[in-house]
């Protein structure tokens, strides 16, 4: 049987499947700083750094996440802890690094901005 464009229900299947992963792949948006308050006091530039891991094996079998979910919200705490008394951060950057490893692939976050408090 097949649908009102002349596809068959394997099209079909196969078009659910793609929709199915694709939508897997999606996530909440995160807030990575949170609002600064009205007043504040300047403490200088921080940085924190996260790494995490994806893998096990070859390239292709990429699959088991190791700390790999938190190393924003852990970047993000080390550049905090990197100044004394800091609450918060402002003009936040964020970068990503990787490279590949014998078990799997290397991801680090390191998060830059000025501390507050």
């Amino acid at each position: 049987m097949k649908d009102r464009k002349g596809r068959g229900p394997r099209a079909s299947i196969a078009a659910g499947l793609v929709g199915a992963l694709l939508g897997g792949c999606a996530s909440e948006l995160v807030t990575v700083a949170p609002a600064p308050p009205a007043q504040f006091e300047r403490l200088g530039r921080a940085e924190g750094k996260a790494c995490g891991m994806l893998g096990f094996l070859a390239t292709a079998y990429h699959f088991a996440p190791i700390g790999l979910n938190s190393r924003v919200e852990r970047a993000y705490r080390a550049a905090l802890e990197s100044k004394p008394g800091a609450t918060a951060l402002i003009d936040v950057t964020m970068s990503e690094d990787w490279a590949y490893g014998l078990i799997g692939t290397f991801r680090c976050v390191t998060i830059t901005g000025e501390a507050i408090k």
